[in-house]
């Protein structure tokens, strides 16, 4: 173990030696792997595929326009723009360009990030962009000119922080920004919730509420659906628990008085409510992941009658859902693929009919609604091999379809199967193999297990050129801590039960060796963020199941995550480190912690930001310096900017994935099959 920590100086972002060191062994790097006429063509091949003029390009109602933001070659810090629908049905819609991000960046001499933007209801006439520096989560909020399309001279405006913004009307928004100090909690989030009048200096803004300073954040929202306008107030106690309130007029505050850990949330006349874990009301208990349904006024008032919408069991949970204006659209997951349903209130209960127009083999979500004017619905489909297509519906009506994405590599000869592999416990935990079952290729094997995040069937056109094209199988495996069946498949891998996840991926190696489809030396694994943290594991604990490891913006020390950024905000998932029995657990499995010479391990590339501000790339260089002190083979590479998505543009999101890639092919491929 480590007592004291040599490498502690690589935690210092941009101090001369911690950057000189990111410069060595970046250029080590780059010209191991990103030299050449090959990586050059694969780099162009991938950004062709984030580039492609035939994208589909997303958007979100707003109003009597959908939005999207759109990067291409040509524009590669964005467009945010706008059409009707009429147009977009047209296979070349003609857009409104509201804000052109290289325009402005080169006007104003920032790199700037495109963010998002929160428009004002109902009127969409006002927003408030937000933009980072580089991609990072701080970013600098603008009041936007929709009719204009310009700022707003004199608006409200808030410097780079981790803000949050909610409006009101057109003379009042909600902020929770840094306001000084004292003003933001342990894991770097507004601890205080002000309304901020239009004309007036922010530091005059009206305090409506205050969290603690160990608190994650505080948040003040605005509900304006006509007719049902709400405001709300509440702190997220940790990442899973919060403390929610309704404001009334007065400022009164009451109490939603629903779990700690529920989620919940309010559409019109109704109060939706999703325990995280059982929850006994008037002597029933209602189990983990179920959704409920109540009137909001009368659960304020204190009655209890709730109507059980969704009920999981062992292999069904509910994946996500959302309301058109007089209906409620489930998405459900059976074994990762999805069922839609429709639910309707009708008389003293609910009707449910399943959703018509949804492919049956592909993972279908909802992209977008319009709750405030229709009952219309946006889906969009994909599978590993199937492209993703966009339908529009309406409840009760026809569905068509509207966009389709092209195909970015051949899938001849591939399939799609799903495997169970059992666990050390006895547990059955699926995987999907994508790949042509014939191919001698290297395998690829992907994973999350945390937050209660699903890994679900997507098409990815810089996966398949990059990887399966090349013969190449990919694998994703949905193992404990995610969302796949629920909130009871997450609190498995919760806190100190967190190896069952780590047990999970390594049952999934094993069991892809004994059914013929790979070898330990021809299997690479690759995850990102909390799947770094997977992939450190993998490396330090099962290094004898892979050929060769990637650790995308990873989490490594565990003895010091929590004093990172934002790390403090993710103790509810690992645990506290300072405290004795938490460490005690949190040291077994610390990648950083658990580094050893003379310990056979497989390759290792590394990759992060130095402008990530929610993982701190300390942790992957203070990885690297290790794996380079104890002799193993380590790759690094820093990108400047990115954020926690490593990258800022789509040039630098192929070179990333090209280096990836090379890096897996090199060390998988010549192994002999």
């Amino acid at each position: 173990m480590i007592e004291d920590d040599g490498w502690l100086w690589l935690e210092e972002l941009d101090a001369a030696d911690a950057a000189a060191w990111v410069r060595e062994r970046n250029a080590e790097t780059v010209a191991a792997l990103a030299s050449g006429d090959g990586f050059d063509r694969l780099t162009a091949e991938l950004r062709q595929v984030l580039d492609a003029d035939d994208r589909i390009p997303y958007v979100r109602w707003r109003g009597e326009h959908l939005y999207n933001f759109w990067r291409d070659s040509a524009h590669p810090r964005g467009l945010w723009r706008r059409t009707t629908l009429d147009q977009y049905r047209r296979h070349e819609p003609e857009w409104e360009v509201l804000l052109d991000v290289d325009a402005l960046a080169a006007e104003e001499g920032e790199n700037w990030v495109w963010q998002g933007a929160t428009v004002l209801r109902p009127e969409y006439e006002r927003g408030l962009i937000s933009m980072s520096r580089g991609g990072s989560d701080a970013a600098v909020v603008r009041e936007f000119d929709l009719k204009r399309r310009a700022f707003v001279a004199e608006g409200f405006t808030l410097p780079e922080a981790k803000s949050r913004v909610c409006w009101i009307d057109v003379d009042h928004i909600y902020v929770g920004t840094d306001f000084g100090p004292g003003s933001l909690t342990s894991s770097g989030y507004p601890r205080i919730a002000r309304k901020w009048r239009r004309g007036t200096p922010l530091s005059d803004a009206e305090t409506i509420y205050e969290g603690r300073t160990d608190d994650v954040s505080v948040y003040a929202t605005h509900d304006a659906t006509p007719g049902y306008e709400r405001d709300f107030v509440g702190r997220r106690l940790d990442f899973f628990r919060s403390e929610d309130y309704f404001r009334n007029g007065a400022g009164e505050l009451v109490r939603i008085a629903v779990p700690e850990d529920a989620t919940w949330d309010v559409h019109r006349e109704w109060l939706l409510i999703r325990p995280r874990s059982a929850w006994s009301v008037d002597g029933v208990t209602y189990p983990a992941g179920a959704l409920l349904v109540t009137r909001f006024d009368a659960f304020l008032a204190g009655e209890r009658e709730l109507t059980v919408l969704f009920e999981p069991d062992a292999r069904t949970s509910l994946s996500s859902y959302a309301w058109t204006r007089n209906h409620l659209i489930l998405v459900l997951l059976a074994d990762v693929r999805t069922r839609l349903e429709v639910l309707t209130p009708h008389g003293t209960g609910w009707r449910r009919a399943p959703l018509p127009g949804v492919p049956e083999f592909d993972y279908t979500g909802i992209l977008d609604t319009e709750p405030d004017r229709s009952d219309a619905y946006l889906l969009s489909s994909a599978g590993f091999l199937q492209p993703d297509s966009l339908r529009l519906g309406e409840v009760g009506g026809a569905v068509e379809t509207l966009k389709q994405e092209p195909s970015f590599f051949d899938p001849g000869g591939m399939t799609v199967r799903q495997f169970f592999a059992i666990s050390a416990d006895g547990t059955s935990v699926p995987y999907f193999v994508v790949g042509d079952p014939s191919s001698s290729g290297p395998t690829l094997l992907t994973g999350y297990g945390g937050f209660e995040i699903p890994l679900t069937p997507h098409y990815s056109g810089v996966t398949g050129r990059g990887w399966l094209a090349r013969g190449g199988t990919y694998v994703v495996a949905n193992i404990r801590g995610g969302g796949e069946y629920g909130p009871e498949w997450h609190r498995a891998a919760l806190r100190e039960r967190r190896p069952r996840a780590y047990e999970d991926f390594a049952a999934v190696a094993t069991d892809l060796v004994r059914r013929g489809i790979t070898e330990p030396e021809r299997l690479g694994i690759e995850g990102g963020s909390n799947g770094g943290l997977l992939m450190g594991v993998m490396l330090t604990r099962y290094p004898s199941l892979f050929g060769a490891v990637v650790a995308q913006v990873p989490l490594f020390d565990m003895r010091r995550y929590h004093r990172l950024l934002a790390g403090a905000s993710w103790m509810a998932e690992y645990g506290d480190p300072d405290r004795d029995d938490d460490w005690a657990y949190l040291r077994e499995y610390s990648p950083y912690h658990q580094v050893r010479a003379g310990q056979p391990y497989p390759p290792v590339l590394l990759i992060t930001s130095t402008r990530d501000d929610r993982v701190h790339p300390g942790h992957a260089r203070k990885m690297a310096a290790r794996l380079r002190e104890h002799g193993h083979d380590v790759s690094y590479y820093e990108n400047v900017e990115g954020g926690h998505g490593a990258a800022a543009d789509n040039e630098q999101r192929a070179f990333i994935s090209a280096l990836t890639f090379e890096f897996l092919w090199r060390r998988l491929a010549s192994v002999n099959a």
